[in-house]
């Protein structure tokens, strides 16, 4: 970045910032660009969004407001169109379209989202309003019927329970996103075709992703808990999530033996039959995986291994073993 002031040398600054919003302050982590000729300080498009993002992410902590990733998912369940849910809800025409988009809901319609992702409240909603012809309304059942029963037997329901309930998102721990099982499958799927690496090196490149993402965009992409073990930081639950994703056949793994010993490593390699599924990532998502591959994809295990134990995210919490901050992200040595 050259300085808008000299056209010279500037520098990245991150400090403690408070901010107001809605009458509420929080502190955030402030990014801006300092000339280091004139010491004048600037900003982009692109901090000015990271930096706003810090505060609305803090505010829907605060107040349990759904995040857009949630509320697109909500829509999408229920396979209705944002005018629809907005006639539902007693919304404004555009509203839930706005809010899809990252306009930050009012406290009471926050709620009220929070409670239509439930099917069995959104069933209710349904049933005392008007917004629906007859036949809109016959789908509508039939479609929520199917949810419920889904719901009522799905064993990846109990998974992502296991995996987050210490720190469930989104929050700080989770790079305020709710957990997303397809998405975390389809990095390591990523991971698998790019650099089929061992287990303790795609714990790595996973923790990478996510935090440099957040670094960038101030979300994690999988939503996923990292805790900083004595080989670094690594996706809470690692062995439960890898052998669910093995024993159902979403990930293919190969057994290797080292030096002709008892030494048995588990290799990620790709699956012809599943593969990477690109169309769940956004562009920025992309660019911080294919960065990631790119970055680590001739080092080995032990050099990663090495280079997590720099990391203030793995040295801060190394002692106790616990959960990792998102907030560390922006100290990370890459990207």
């Amino acid at each position: 970045m050259k300085s808008p002031f000299t056209g010279g040398a500037t520098e990245l600054v991150r400090e403690p910032k408070a901010f107001t919003f809605r009458k509420e302050t929080f502190e955030i982590i402030y990014h801006s660009w300092k000339c280091v000729g004139t010491n004048e300080f600037f900003t982009t498009d692109e901090l000015d969004q990271l930096n706003i993002t810090q505060v609305h992410n803090k505010y829907r902590e605060k107040h349990k407001i759904p995040y857009p990733d949630q509320i697109r998912l909500i829509r999408s369940k229920y396979e209705l169109s944002a005018t629809k849910m907005s006639e539902l809800l007693g919304f404004g025409v555009n509203t839930w379209r706005n809010y899809e988009s990252g306009e930050v809901p009012l406290i009471s319609n926050g709620r009220l989202i929070k409670l239509a992702a439930d099917p069995r409240e959104f069933n209710k909603l349904v049933e005392i309003c008007d917004v629906f012809s007859e036949k809109e309304l016959q789908r509508i059942r039939v479609r929520l019927e199917h949810l419920i029963e889904l719901e009522n037997e799905s064993d990846e329901k109990l998974l992502k329970h296991f995996l987050t309930f210490t720190k469930s998102g989104p929050n700080v721990f989770t790079g305020y996103r709710e957990m997303q099982l397809n998405k975390l499958l389809n990095m390591i799927r990523y991971f698998a075709e790019t650099v089929q690496p061992l287990k303790t090196k795609l714990n790595k490149l996973l923790f990478y992703a996510d935090f440099l993402n957040y670094k960038r965009t101030g979300f994690s992409i999988s939503g996923s808990n990292y805790a900083a073990i004595n080989l670094g930081p690594v996706p809470e639950a690692y062995d439960t999530l890898f052998e669910y994703f093995y024993r159902n056949k979403l990930i293919q793994i190969e057994y290797i033996n080292f030096d002709n010993r008892d030494n048995i490593g588990e290799k990620f390699v790709p699956d012809p039959n599943r593969p990477f599924e690109q169309e769940l990532f956004n562009t920025a998502e992309l660019n911080a995986l294919q960065y990631v591959a790119e970055y680590f994809k001739t080092m080995n295990s032990q050099d990663i291994i090495e280079m997590s134990h720099k990391e203030n995210a793995w040295k801060m919490k190394s002692k106790d073993k616990s959960a990792v901050e998102y907030d560390y992200a922006f100290e990370l040595s890459i990207g």
